[in-house]
C-alpha cells in the first residue's frame, strides 16, 4: 500500500513524515528526489532555462532561489517547472516501490494532484494546521517574510478537477489541540492487517 502525506507549506507533513521513519516506515521525500534529479539532470536543466527563465540556471547549476521567486510568483511558469520534473519523479517513486512489494511505503508531497501522484497512490494523508501557524512556523524556519509565505500558501493551492482520481482521504490536524502521533498511531492501527505491514 502506497500512502502520500500532504499539506500547505507549514502544515507539518514533514514531522508526520520523521515520525513514520522513526517507526521504520520507509518514506519517499518527493522534494528531495525532485532537488536531486535537478541537479543530476542537464536536459531538466536546459528547459529550466529555456522554458521558465535562463537567470534560474548558473554556471550549469540551478539557482534555486531565484527559480523560487520565478514559479511563485507566476502560476504559469510553476505548472511548467512540475511537469517538467515529476514526469521522472514518478517514474522514481514507481521504481523505489517495487524494490519494497508488499511493505506499508509513504510519500512526502504538497502537489498531490499537480504532479499526478494521486494515480499511483492509495490513500491521502493530508496535515492540515491553521493558517497564522502555518505562516508563523515558515517565516521562522525560514526566515522569510509574512508577504514571501503567503505567495507560497497560494501557488500551492489548486482546484481539484471532479474527473481526476482521489484517493481516500484521511485527515491529520497538526495544532495545540491535537496529538499528532496519536492520530498516526490510529489511522495505522485502522488499516487491514494486509495492509498496515511493519517494517
Amino acid at each position: 500500500m502506497l500512502i502520500a502525506v500532504t499539506g500547505g507549506i507549514g502544515a507539518g507533513k514533514s514531522v508526520v513524515c520523521r515520525v513514520l521513519r522513526a517507526m521504520g516506515y520507509p518514506v519517499f521525500d518527493c522534494d528531495s528526489e525532485a532537488k536531486a534529479l535537478m541537479d543530476a539532470d542537464c536536459d531538466i536543466k536546459r528547459r529550466i532555462a529555456i522554458e521558465i527563465d535562463e537567470s534560474a540556471v548558473c554556471g550549469g547549476s540551478i539557482d534555486r532561489r531565484r527559480l523560487a521567486e520565478i514559479v511563485f510568483a507566476d502560476a504559469e511558469k510553476l505548472e511548467i517547472l512540475n511537469s517538467i520534473v515529476h514526469g521522472a519523479v514518478r517514474q522514481r517513486i514507481a521504481e523505489w516501490a517495487q524494490t519494497l512489494a508488499g511493505r506499508l511505503l509513504f510519500v512526502e508531497t504538497a502537489i498531490l494532484f499537480q504532479s499526478g501522484l494521486n494515480r499511483l497512490v492509495d490513500e491521502e494523508w493530508r496535515v492540515e494546521a491553521p493558517h497564522d501557524m502555518r505562516v508563523e512556523r515558515v517565516m521562522n524556519r525560514n526566515a522569510m517574510t509574512r508577504e514571501q509565505v503567503e505567495a507560497r500558501i497560494e501557488a500551492q493551492e489548486y482546484v481539484v478537477s471532479p474527473d481526476e482520481p482521489k484517493p481516500h482521504l484521511v485527515r491529520l490536524f497538526n495544532d495545540d489541540r491535537h496529538s499528532l502521533l496519536s492520530q498516526i498511531l490510529v489511522r495505522i492501527s485502522n488499516l487491514s492487517p494486509a495492509e498496515s505491514v511493519m517494517p
